[in-house]
């Protein structure tokens, strides 16, 4: 696990996709809270219960499919600091996503609420009904089949990213869930979703920036586009 940032407090690592941010309780995988108890077994306590399944270190979570900036706690005094944080939306992420098609705007927001779908448990569906979600987005680059997208999620909804770009008609690029009859193109067989940068502010006051570069189907992705 490569880690981007550490202090006494907090870590942040570089999530690799295909990695469980903790277990469902249902099955024996790999996930981060497991790797996190072993090389910090000092803050297995540290964390949230979610009914019997323990999630040492969690404060957010990221998809499976979904690589990179991934915060951890390792103190109570972390954790609290950091939830504080992300209730009061002073957490900045930044993620990277090769969407379907080209958009026509060079930068915009999506402002639509976000809801359970009533037909199937997995999935989202944006509307006028349910939570309030809104995604600022700038455009990096086109390409013939693609856009690489900058988006901003001002809140943490499940999915927001997925969901918003999909209402748009633009679904993130091998996206299994809310594009499933897309082709899978630019060599990508996970969702490309790339958690890109995190600014947090540690226990001292600091305001710390974290990028988390590139995994290898990124960048040859990129050179596909040029």
């Amino acid at each position: 696990m490569e880690i981007l940032y550490e202090d006494s407090d907090i870590l942040v690592i570089n999530k690799p996709a295909g990695l469980v941010v903790h277990s469902d309780g249902r099955t024996k995988e790999p996930s981060v809270s497991e790797w996190f108890v072993e090389k910090y077994p000092e803050s297995k306590d540290v964390g949230e219960k979610m009914g019997e399944i323990e999630r040492p270190g969690v404060v957010h979570r990221i998809d499976r499919e979904t690589s990179g900036c991934l915060i951890l706690a390792k103190t109570k005094e972390g954790h609290a600091a950091l939830k504080k944080q992300f209730q009061n939306h002073e957490i900045e992420k930044i993620y990277h996503a090769f969407v379907y098609g080209n958009l026509k705007e060079d930068r915009g927001t999506i402002n639509l609420k976000i809801s359970r779908s009533k037909s199937d448990f997995r999935k989202r569906v944006s509307g006028r009904e349910g939570r309030e979600a809104l995604t600022y987005f700038e455009v990096l680059k086109r390409g013939p089949e693609v856009t690489l997208v900058e988006a901003k999620p001002k809140t943490g909804r499940t999915h927001q990213i997925r969901v918003h770009f999909q209402a748009l008609h633009h679904p993130v690029v091998a996206d299994s869930l809310y594009a499933p009859s897309k082709p899978k193109i630019l060599g990508f067989d996970r969702l490309a979703l790339h958690a890109r940068k995190i600014v947090l502010t540690n226990l001292k006051g600091e305001k710390i920036s974290i990028e988390a570069p590139y995994p290898e189907d990124f960048q040859k992705a990129l050179d596909i586009i040029g």
